[in-house]
């Protein structure tokens, strides 16, 4: 694929078939999105665990659209050049499908994404479609769908026994056969999530599902140490932003207490020649 050159739909569907393994993560801001661009990843997810990363929410449930909206277009204008997913919040979509129509082209014309996320299988399909009519690219998400977590007893992985798996397998089938265009599982056994990604023929990512799939998502909070209210099993920990703020913090408070900064080299000083008519002014005050 040609450097700086945004991938489409059609792009990863021919990444699916030729076995090339896709990288995303979620970014909520610019400069984060930056830096995923810069470090060739090929999808953002503009996800609802902004909630938690950002917000500190217990969970994804009070996120509203207005700001998934703000950081989706933060997100855009950071990675101009990468494909955008943003991510439907709790009542965007539930009620009707005239809802979840509005709000998926919302995300298009106000933040400029490239796809929509929603969560479930065969009781969104008719929203799928809905929003597909709408000309939109619809990304499904099953397994565990945190917007739905209560009903799933918590924060559980799904698919774990064969019941489970077979309703698994059931969802994305109808959300394939309703016309999405990808798929990620969340929390699901490998050998099932692998069935699903060489049953379907969209691009069917991963996450905590295991390396069958045909990409990988991670929360960017999560692989770079930033979030630390918990970390989930499936996560690898490839920096600790946390550790290195915290200290770079408490050095700062110690330079300030200390008198250590700032230093001279931290200052403006005033146009020379102009210092002594300052002095000179100062002395008239007394």
């Amino acid at each position: 694929m040609e450097k700086g050159k945004k991938l489409s739909i059609l792009d990863l569907r021919a990444m699916k078939e030729k076995k090339e393994k896709i990288a995303w993560l979620t970014s909520y801001d610019f400069p984060t999105a930056q830096f995923a661009e810069a470090a060739g990843m090929e999808m953002i997810l503009v996800g609802d665990s902004l909630g938690m990363c950002v917000y500190g929410y217990e969970g994804t449930v009070p996120v509203t659209m207005e700001q998934c909206l703000v950081h989706s277009e933060a997100v855009r204008r950071g990675a101009p050049n990468t494909f955008v997913v943003g991510d439907m919040p709790f009542m965007s979509y539930q009620r009707s499908d005239e809802d979840a129509v509005w709000n998926a082209g919302r995300f298009l014309k106000e933040a400029g994404v490239d796809a929509i996320k929603l969560e479930g299988g065969k009781r969104v399909i008719s929203r799928i479609r809905a929003i597909l009519d709408a000309g939109i690219v619809v990304c499904g998400h099953i397994g565990l769908t945190p917007q739905s977590s209560g009903q799933l007893g918590g924060h559980k992985a799904q698919g774990r026994t064969l019941d489970s798996a077979k309703l698994l397998v059931e969802d994305a089938l109808a959300i394939e056969g309703a016309g999405a265009h990808l798929l990620l599982l969340e929390a699901v056994p490998p050998e099932v999530a692998g069935f699903i990604a060489k049953r379907l023929k969209i691009p069917v990512f991963s996450i905590g599902a295991g390396p069958y799939c045909d990409g990988q998502l991670l929360i960017v909070s999560d692989l770079i140490g930033q979030f630390q209210a918990f970390t989930p099993k499936f996560v690898k920990r490839y920096a600790n932003v946390a550790e290195v703020v915290t200290n770079a913090m408490k050095d700062y408070v110690k330079d300030v207490k200390a008198g250590a900064f700032p230093a001279d080299e931290h200052c403006y000083h005033m146009v020379k020649g102009e210092d002594s008519k300052f002095e000179e002014f100062v002395r008239t005050l007394k």
